[in-house]
Formats: structure tokens, sequence, C-alpha cells
């Protein structure tokens, strides 16, 4: 996967910046200036490795004469006792990095390691599972490559890409009809050609998103089984359809057993256990 180093580089300066402030003082005051070392990043758990690519940047930021021998591509399944990759070069430099390359990869591969079970969870059904926007502040971009790691979709990456009319905006906008044609006409105001999809909240709101059309996705929010089954029959393949609100790998299989074409969960990314690993020295 390609890394948008635009939307990375500002990552990780403000995370260095957070943890280095004026410098690394127990580095410097123990280890003389110019020691050269080795370390190996350690898998600790079983799971989907993710950000291993991420923390080559990060070693090149922190020093450009950093060397990263990779063992294991992110996406490939690990095992406790794994080694990922070897570091060699400034000891100060690799201990700076540490911290930040850990916090990442340990939290991407977390992500990467749930997404990939529920994807496994899926075959077979004709579903996929999109993230969502309940991802951790400054770290979307991360969050989310972790997720396309893990086999799952992403779903808009902000509030610019997609309309997604959600119960708010249908109740600030005076009803479904209303905020529709609003966001047609914003649309071609603006010359944009972004999705336009819909939340509803049960088969009153939508039978009148069917009634009114003019979107790309409809989606199902806290639907029952037995309301979700019926609405994907109504739809009949008229809209793409997503399942939303408080889907989980236990309860993921019944949402997709009624024929939706995506379920989201926030919890691909709000409350998954990060995968356990550590960057250890090699000594000589």
């Amino acid at each position: 996967m390609t890394l948008n180093k635009e939307l990375l580089q500002p990552f990780i300066q403000q995370s260095l910046l957070e943890d280095i402030g004026e410098g690394d003082h127990t580095s410097i005051s123990t280890i003389p200036k110019g020691t050269k070392g080795v370390a190996r990043l350690l898998i600790k758990d079983d799971g989907i490795l993710a950000g291993s690519a991420v923390a080559v940047e990060i070693f090149k930021t922190v020093d450009p004469n950093l060397i990263v021998e990779h063992l294991i591509k992110d996406g490939t399944a690990v095992h406790k006792g794994d080694i990922v990759f070897y570091v060699r070069g400034s000891v100060h430099a690799i201990l700076v990095a540490e911290r930040l390359v850990l916090n990442t990869m340990q939290r991407m591969s977390g992500i990467a390691t749930t997404t990939s079970r529920v994807v496994d969870l899926l075959k077979g059904t004709g579903t996929q599972v999109l993230d969502t926007r309940k991802t951790t502040p400054g770290m979307r971009y991360l969050e989310k490559m972790a997720v396309k790691t893990g086999g799952g979709v992403n779903h808009r990456f902000g509030l610019y890409d997609t309309i997604l009319i959600k119960d708010n905006h249908i109740d600030y906008a005076g009803g479904i009809a209303q905020a529709i044609q609003a966001a047609h006409r914003y649309l071609q105001e603006q010359g944009l050609h972004i999705p336009i999809v819909i939340e509803v909240r049960n088969l009153i709101e939508l039978n009148e998103v069917i009634a009114t059309a003019g979107i790309d996705r409809i989606l199902l929010d806290n639907f029952n089984y037995d309301q979700l089954k019926e609405a994907v029959m109504l739809i009949n393949g008229k809209f793409i359809t997503e399942a939303s609100g408080n889907i989980t790998p236990e309860n993921v299989l019944k949402h997709a057993e009624c024929g939706v074409n995506y379920v989201s969960m926030g919890a691909l990314t709000h409350s998954v256990r990060s995968l356990d690993m550590s960057l250890k020295a090699i000594k000589h």
C-alpha cells in the first residue's frame, strides 16, 4: 500500500515533538554519542501485521541513515516470536523512534487483526465490512489504512468526500425529501460529484426514501434482524444497502445474513486491543 506522506508526515512530526520535547535526556546521558547498534521488532501476540511501512517512515524521519531490514510484510499473519524487521544505525535515533513505532504498529495491527476476523466471519455472505469516522483524532489515516490491511473497506474518510444524511440532518432539514432535494441542489451549485448516502431509522422512513430516490446508498440504522430482512426485500436491489448500529464481531454474521451489501462497525477502530510487540536491542 502506497503511503500518503502528506498525511503521514504531520502525524509523525507532531508525535515526535510530543515525545521528545527538549531531548531524550535518558539516552543522551547514559549512552555515548555516536554509538551504533541493532534492534529487532519482536511480535508477542498472534494477529495480522500492520504499520511496518509506517515504522520505516518514522525511522527515516528521525534519522535518514537508519537502515531497516524487513522480514515480514504488512497484511501477513504473525505469531508470537516472529521478528518483523531489524533496524541498524544510531542507537540514540533508534531509541527516539522506538515508542512512536511501537504505539503506531501495535494500534494498527490490533485494528487489522480485528478486521481480518470479521472478514473471515463474512466469507460467503457477499457482505463487506466498513469502518467509520469513530477513529482516534490525528490517526484516522493510519487506522483506516489498518482496516484495509485487514481486508476491510473504507467508508468516507471525512465530512468532505460523501454526503451522509443522518437523523439530525433530516430533523433539521424538515424531512427526508427536503434533505435529499437540498443535497442535490447543493451538489449542482458547487459542481461537486460525490455520493449521497441517507440513514433511515425505521420502515416508514425507508419507504419515503425509496419514493423520493436520488441517493446512492441507504444506511439502515439499528434495525433488528426481522426489520433488516424486510428492509432489504423492500429495497429489492434498487439501492446499495448498509447496516449499522452496535454491530460487533459477535453479531456481524446475523446482520450479513439479512442480505445487506455492507455492515459498518465502529468497533473496528474505537475498541480494539492492540497487538503486543516490542523493539529489543541485540547485544553483541
